[in-house]
């Protein structure tokens, strides 16, 4: 299995005894409820994975990773188990499909792929769909975490003096120059000094498909980041960070870690450097 996969390959593939599919949508709109929508239409033997509840409630910044054994809990409980192939698809302005392959791939899961073109192209398509909530039997998720995927901000700091690796901030423009205000009460717009910007939604087509591996080059050459160097991804709250790590996995780099604090977290601490303006 690919870690992109088309519609047509999961119609032809849905039956599998070991796949998987995992509705990880999650919406920053208040007027729309993941869950609820998950309920009243989603791809027929599709999970939900609630990214809102699959964080550590101890932290003080929000979308915090949980402990590997709370997400190893909360996975058997959705029927995911190891040596699960597992599609995970999102309905989302956010992409969010790229947070549910990250977290499970961290987290240990082997064969994860993302649904390109997601629950709308599966729609426009007019394939079918189910209500209701789907309950699989529970299976064994062994807990366990790969901490070389993450950075936390006394990492960024140090990294803000060597420069060894490449900070890509997935933000919108105007808020990584601080043109517009965070979405966050009380958080401040810009950005940390030395990251460059690179907007999530460039990475896709219009019909919300994924861009070729060599567009998806290209977006980040235009941007001006050197992927000779490993790289830092970053975004809000560490969402669409999650994005542009999974457009790098396409491209096949692996020297890719995340920011999982990201703005939220850093902009929150006033004794860490910030920058307004366009990248360095």
């Amino acid at each position: 299995m690919d870690n992109l996969v088309s519609t047509q390959w999961l119609a032809q593939n849905i039956g599998a005894s070991d796949l998987r599919i995992v509705d990880a949508s999650k919406h920053l709109d208040p007027s729309r409820n993941a869950r609820a929508e998950y309920e009243a239409s989603h791809i027929p033997g599709a999970v939900f994975m609630d990214l809102d509840s699959l964080v550590d409630s101890n932290a003080a910044s929000p979308n915090t990773l949980p402990s590997p054994e709370k997400f190893a809990s909360r996975m058997q409980k959705l029927g995911l188990g190891d040596g699960s192939r597992i599609v995970v698809y999102d309905d989302s302005l956010l992409k969010s499909a790229a947070r549910g392959w990250f977290m499970l791939t961290m987290f240990g899961a082997q064969y994860v792929a993302v649904l390109d073109g997601g629950l709308a192209k599966w729609k426009a398509e007019g394939r079918e769909l189910e209500s209701g909530t789907v309950t699989l039997r529970e299976r064994h998720y062994t807990a366990w975490a790969d901490d070389r995927k993450l950075r936390d901000k006394d990492a960024v700091l140090t990294n803000i003096e060597t420069g060894r690796e490449v900070l890509v901030d997935a933000r919108p423009a105007a808020r990584f120059t601080g043109e517009e205000p965070d979405i966050r009460p009380g958080i401040p717009s810009g950005h940390i000094p030395g990251s460059r910007n690179l907007p999530h939604t460039a990475l896709f087509r219009e019909d919300g498909t994924w861009k070729s591996p060599d567009a998806i080059r290209e977006v980040f050459a235009d941007a001006g980041i050197d992927l000779d160097r490993p790289v830092i991804t970053s975004c809000g709250s560490g969402m669409t960070a999650a994005v542009l790590a999974f457009a790098l996995h396409q491209i096949g780099k692996q020297d890719v870690a995340l920011y999982d604090g990201s703005w939220s977290e850093w902009a929150a601490d006033s004794t860490l450097p910030t920058a307004l303006g366009p990248a360095d």
